[in-house]
């Protein structure tokens, strides 16, 4: 009876995490996804606790549950405190404790079979299992922690590359499936032991090398590939742990983030096989070179006023915002800005791309925090005809993702990467802090185009004065 009502939760509990993902792909239905996933994850975590009753001990569950009660209480606190600007560096924090976790119960089952193999004996199947398990974890785990410095400055976002990397790369993967090959052959052999910690120091090692020589540019994909590799360490373990919650959480985590990883490579023109071995930043090199070399030119200055002036005397106006935003948390006052010129006729839309700001979705999270309409919201692929129509592109703080550099210049880190078409508009609005390159290190030529009016300074305080310009016009 137990088992029945055991296997009946945890596929309750699938069929609510599915539901997740699916209220996650849009805007409308994404608080309803959380919910979904929220109620998932406590059937889950509940079920286990009543399938391993039999085995535990009341101080057993005294300290499950004051450690759920633990992370449960930093979780939350975090959550509420956190900056949007920093969210991607907590996403990134997240996937190395999923790997980390991976990792330890990897650990655990291995020098305490008795507590997870029945007769306490470790077959090739689960050791295979186990070992994946393991090799993934540890991979996310020491990746994230390189993404989560680059994020935050304590690394340099620049790639650091070095000759022969890939092949390197490619001869500790071969390294680490062959260990694992060695270790199911004799699971319960001695000698297998040694395997086994040369597995997990390899797998470390090879995620610092795959994630120091991409460049800040590719963050948002580095981001999407680690929360991939965090769902197959976790799908892994399940096995290990003969979870199936656990096999079907991973997966579905797993899955998805190759699939987002696979868009983001499409919308970065990236290669899927360079993201998997690393280092597709671009190299030291182009980036220098691109940064010493940037365009020169003359560059028209404007203020709040005169862009006031030109949205109001606009018809068609297309908002497209980065991370330049996220900083200044200007994102509230641009939605007044664009609710005034809405009432004066203006059509108003928003172009985001795939890879603005840190991490995928990032900019939309902010809009909806401001209550943009969602259908005012557009992707690349959407909106990007619409540019030739436009009589204004206001771009607040997206540097890279509009850098015509991209689709002209083969020496650029960025060559190849799809943009948004702001040059094409009859007038572009340039709102950032300072002619300071983006994230990539590159210049953007977009700055010294006559069409091009720079409005330099914080992004929040010059849309709140573009917004009393336009009250007062």
């Amino acid at each position: 009876m137990n088992t029945t009502i055991i296997g009946f939760a945890y596929l309750l509990s699938g069929v609510l995490f599915i539901l997740a993902l699916k209220g996650l792909s849009s805007p409308v239905s994404a608080r309803k996804g959380n919910t979904y996933g929220m109620l998932g994850m406590t059937i889950a975590v509940a079920t286990t606790l009543y399938g391993a009753g039999s085995g535990l001990e009341l101080s057993s569950y005294t300290n499950i549950i004051i450690a759920v009660a633990i992370g449960g209480l930093f979780g939350s606190v975090l959550a509420r405190k956190i900056s949007m600007t920093a969210l991607p560096q907590l996403v990134a924090a997240f996937h190395s404790l999923v790997g980390l976790a991976a990792v330890f119960v990897a650990i655990g089952a291995y020098k305490n079979p008795a507590a997870f193999f029945d007769g306490g004996i470790i077959s090739t199947g689960s050791m295979i299992e186990m070992s994946l398990g393991l090799a993934i974890g540890a991979i996310t785990f020491s990746g994230s922690v390189i993404a989560f410095a680059k994020l935050q400055g304590l690394v340099s976002g620049n790639p650091l590359v070095f000759k022969g990397q890939h092949l390197i790369n490619l001869i500790i993967f071969l390294g680490i499936l062959t260990l694992i090959y060695m270790t199911a052959v004799d699971p319960m052999s001695p000698s297998t032991e040694q395997y086994f910690w040369m597995i997990v120091g390899l797998s470390f090692f090879i995620g610092f090398l795959v994630v120091l020589p991409i460049g800040g540019a590719d963050m948002p994909v580095v981001v999407s590939m680690l929360n991939s590799y965090s769902g197959w360490a976790a799908c892994g373990i399940g096995f290990t742990l003969q979870n199936t919650a656990l096999i079907i959480t991973g997966a579905l985590v797993g899955s998805s983030g190759a699939i987002l990883s696979y868009i983001m490579c499409k919308g970065m023109n990236r290669s899927i096989v360079s993201v998997l071995l690393g280092g597709f930043g671009g190299d030291g090199d182009a980036a220098a070179a691109a940064a010493a070399g940037g365009p020169k030119g003359n560059v028209k200055q404007g203020s709040a006023d005169d862009a006031s002036f030109i949205m109001s005397n606009a018809q068609k106006v297309i908002i497209v915002p980065g991370y330049g935003m996220a900083v200044s948390q200007a994102q509230h006052a641009l939605r007044e800005m664009c609710d005034i010129l809405k009432e004066k006729g203006v059509e108003v839309r928003y172009a985001i791309h795939p890879v603005a700001g840190r991490m995928p979705g990032h900019m939309n999270v902010l809009l909806a925090e401001a209550n943009v309409p969602y259908d005012e919201v557009f992707e690349l692929e959407e909106i990007n005809h619409e540019f030739a129509t436009a009589d204004v592109a206001f771009v607040i703080g997206a540097n890279d993702v509009t850098n015509p550099l991209a689709k002209t210049d083969p020496q650029s880190p960025i060559y190849g990467m799809p943009i948004l078409d702001v040059e094409k508009a009859a007038t572009t609005l340039f709102l950032k802090r300072s002619m300071a390159s983006g994230y990539a290190g590159v210049d953007n030529d977009l700055f010294f185009r006559d069409k091009t009016m720079m409005l330099l300074g914080d992004a929040k305080k010059t849309t709140e004065e573009i917004v009393q310009a336009l009250n007062l016009s």
